[in-house]
């Protein structure tokens, strides 16, 4: 754990009080029917892609991909919600820039900027060139208590396994050399799709709840949001009351950790 990651941690925590607020206000909001029915999908779509890419290319990654994922599907089935046509070319455009941004995003940490910026251009385009061709994320939308994955989503998230893949390849022969370059291609394209494909099948899920908000769940998911946030944006100031540092904590870990492997032996 560095400083980087403590600020990311003192961010999210402010983050989470803020939505934890906006919960406990569902009712002068409008209720049913404000700006919470969006900001719910946002954050569970956030929280449910964050995760799942967190855990397959690191934390930073699932945070940049995650929000930006989250928000732009968001949009996307909240319209389909309302049962409106989907929106024109160049808006699913930008919405295939924002999350394209977010990818780039969460690689730049990783693999530097020329291939960050490559790569969300090259997502991007392939993002565009789906939506031309009538594959976008609320294709097949329902809303149930019944997860399901139909044949059309299920070919989507292998195309976007293997788009995934090809991208990794292109940029690491022609922007920045990647050790293990395969190995890393085949990582990006199966967390991606296992993400995609795991976001399908619980979207009916999701989107039942989020159409259906029992006022006082979200009073208690507030307060739970609230105090979430108060631990993890507290946790800078419990370092410095405890005068723990961060590099100690690293020494720490690695003088226990070797000792451990000699007792071993």
């Amino acid at each position: 754990m560095n400083h980087h990651t403590v600020a990311a941690i003192s961010i999210t925590g402010t983050c989470l009080d803020v939505l934890g607020s906006l919960y406990l206000a569902y009712d002068l909001l409008g209720g049913q029917h404000g700006p919470l029915r969006l900001l719910t999908r946002a954050v569970t779509y956030s929280v449910v892609f964050g995760i799942g890419y967190g855990l397959g290319l690191g934390i930073f990654f699932g945070l940049a991909s995650g929000i930006a994922t989250g928000i732009t599907l968001s949009i996307e089935f909240n319209r389909a919600a309302r049962g409106l046509d989907h929106y024109s070319l160049p808006w699913e455009a930008l919405f295939s820039a924002i999350r394209g941004f977010g990818f780039g995003a969460g690689l730049y940490r990783i693999l530097g900027f020329g291939f960050a910026i490559a790569f969300a251009i090259l997502i991007t385009v392939g993002q565009v060139f789906a939506y031309s061709h009538g594959m976008r994320p609320a294709i097949d939308y329902a809303a149930s208590l019944r997860p399901r994955l139909t044949r059309r989503q299920f070919r989507g998230t292998g195309v976007r396994t293997i788009g995934f893949m090809a991208t990794a390849l292109i940029c690491n022969a022609f922007i920045h050399h990647v050790d293990h370059a395969w190995f890393f291609a085949i990582r990006v394209g199966l967390v991606t799709g296992i993400v995609t494909g795991v976001g399908a099948t619980v979207n009916p899920y999701i989107e039942y709840y989020a159409d259906n908000l029992p006022e006082r769940g979200l009073g208690a998911f507030g307060i739970g949001l609230i105090l979430c946030g108060f631990a993890l944006q507290s946790l800078q100031y419990w370092l410095a009351l405890f005068d723990i540092r961060l590099n100690g904590i690293r020494q720490a870990f690695h003088e226990h950790l070797h000792l451990f492997c000699i007792g071993s032996q």
